[in-house]
């Protein structure tokens, strides 16, 4: 889908051009970040799942079209503003915060930016539940405010940075050799579904969760050496079992028939491990890591001692029984 193409607005139209039936986003034309990105993607979002009557093509027949303006007299005729306008009022769709005093904050103290003004008033009802929306805002709309807000939720120790999603999308500007205000339009407007598509992906992930916790805590609840929990299918368990105290070791079915024992880490934010496999294992591979674990079927250990795989869900418990006594 190109949005870009259907949709009617370039950066500052003529008011004859606002005269649709259409939902007009206004944002700020020029420069763009994951903040006003993700805004833009949230509201069609939005838009397109409770407007059922619009197709999903863009532009004035899908119920939206995206006006990238500075002018005043645009943006007050715009029906969802943000990231411009100088005006925090959700009852009027307003979602800006570069006002003084800015807009407020998440609960974990991070300040607003328009993708998360937008995320707090309409998150709930894209998501279905308000379980659902705080793993959102948690996970990509904190970042993003954040990110907008020049606040650094990383330490660089190296040379050597992070690739981010605003990394990805400043891929998307034009160069100093074609730097056009029609160029930083189409840019923003090509970032703008790949910015949705993650936006719906990640609602799924977040519900899969929420689906998948009832059935890991009936395992955990049921297991008796509770420092191995074993799954009957690979749940997305990380956030879940990272609460339990007990669990060392995840045994869990992989989709390509194998299965799994992994390595619990000590806390969320962490890569080390709670326990790890043997040293001796260390990226051995097939007859040499059934010769040194003594597990007939076992497969693969991994240099860094969190994973180790085998051919069996036996052969998967014996390796993390084996690492638990170690």
């Amino acid at each position: 889908m190109s949005y870009s193409k259907n949709s009617k607005m370039l950066n500052e139209p003529d008011k004859k051009s606002q005269k649709t039936s259409s939902q007009k986003l206004v944002t700020h034309n020029g420069s763009f970040h994951a903040d006003d990105i993700f805004a833009a993607a949230a509201l069609i979002f939005y838009i397109e799942k409770t407007n059922k009557d619009f197709s999903a093509q863009g532009g004035p027949a899908s119920g939206w079209e995206i006006i990238r303006t500075r002018d005043e007299e645009i943006i007050k005729d715009g029906d969802y503003v943000f990231d411009v306008g100088g005006i925090h009022d959700p009852e009027q769709n307003r979602f800006d915060h570069h006002q003084p005093g800015g807009a407020g904050q998440h609960d974990n103290g991070i300040e607003y930016a328009s993708f998360g003004l937008v995320w707090k008033k309409f998150g709930q009802e894209m998501c279905g539940s308000p379980e659902v929306a705080k793993i959102l805002e948690d996970k990509l709309v904190s970042p993003i405010d954040a990110g907008d807000n020049a606040i650094s939720l990383v330490e660089f120790n190296r040379e050597v940075k992070p690739y981010f999603i605003q990394t990805a999308f400043n891929a998307f500007y034009p160069s100093w050799k074609n730097m056009t205000m029609e160029n930083l339009y189409a840019g923003f407007m090509e970032c703008v579904p790949i910015a949705k598509l993650i936006l719906q992906k990640e609602i799924a992930l977040a519900k899969d969760i929420i689906e998948a916790k009832s059935a890991i805590m009936r395992i955990y609840k049921n297991t008796e050496d509770k420092r191995i929990i074993v799954l009957d299918k690979k749940y997305p368990y990380e956030q879940i079992t990272a609460d339990l105290p007990e669990p060392l070791f995840v045994i869990y079915p992989r989709a390509d028939g194998l299965w799994g024992a992994k390595a619990e880490k000590r806390e969320s934010k962490s890569f080390e491990n709670k326990k790890d496999f043997p040293m001796a294992w260390a990226g051995l591979r097939d007859e040499e890591i059934q010769r040194v674990s003594g597990v007939s079927d076992a497969v693969f250990c991994h240099r860094a001692l969190f994973l180790c795989v085998a051919k069996s869900k036996e052969g998967a418990i014996k390796l993390a029984k084996i690492a638990v006594e170690s």
